[in-house]
This record gives structure tokens, sequence and C-alpha cells, in this order.
């Protein structure tokens, strides 16, 4: 059985999933260069993005939780955060976020504030 979901969700479609690799590529990248996990990278990058930026990582496993709390520690440079700012602008998502019907109702759509 795949991915649930690839059944609901326009961005875990198969032909989503292929084109959205490139994302994948690319943390991988910045993980090996910096020496920890992709998660790491995907937490540290949000943490750097902004002060009030606090992602709420969700784990059942306790390495799981150690590792999301070394995320705090990864640092950017101000030239590796534009450069990998720059890579993630250079990726083009594949696929809604959420169904249709569900990003109306989240507010997935909502403008960022100012």
């Amino acid at each position: 059985m795949g991915d649930e979901r690839s059944y609901h969700v326009p961005r875990f479609t198969p032909e989503s999933l292929k084109a959205n690799m490139a994302l994948d590529a690319l943390v991988s990248k910045w993980a090996q260069r910096k020496e920890v996990a992709p998660s790491q990278i995907a937490l540290a990058w949000l943490l750097a993005q902004k002060p009030w930026i606090g992602p709420i990582p969700v784990t059942t496993k306790i390495a799981h939780m150690q590792q999301n709390i070394a995320a705090a520690s990864v640092v950017f440079s101000a030239d590796e955060l534009r450069e990998i700012n720059s890579d993630v602008a250079a990726v083009k998502i594949a696929g809604a976020r959420l169904p249709a019907e569900e990003e109306n109702s989240v507010g997935a759509n909502t403008p960022p504030r100012t």
C-alpha cells in the first residue's frame, strides 16, 4: 500500500512528488554539507527565517525528538542563508498544499502579514 496522502493531497500525487524531489535533493545537499540529518536542516532553516517562526515538529519517537531539538544548534552564516534561500526559491513546488476544500477552510491561501 502506498502513501495515503497521494490519494487526496495534490502535492503528494505521483506526478507532483516526482517534481518535488528537487526540494528533497536540496535539503539532502545541505544536510551533507552541515553534517546533520535532513530534518534538522528543514527545522534550522525555518528557525532562521524570522524570530517569530516556531515550527512544531511532531514525533512519537524519543530519538526523533532529540534530533529535532538538536536542529536548534544548526547555524547558517548570512552567506549560507542567502544561498539556501536562493536555492529554495528556485524550486518550483508542484501540487497544492491541501485539497481545495481544505485550503479554503483552514485559510491556507491567506496572504502573509506584512
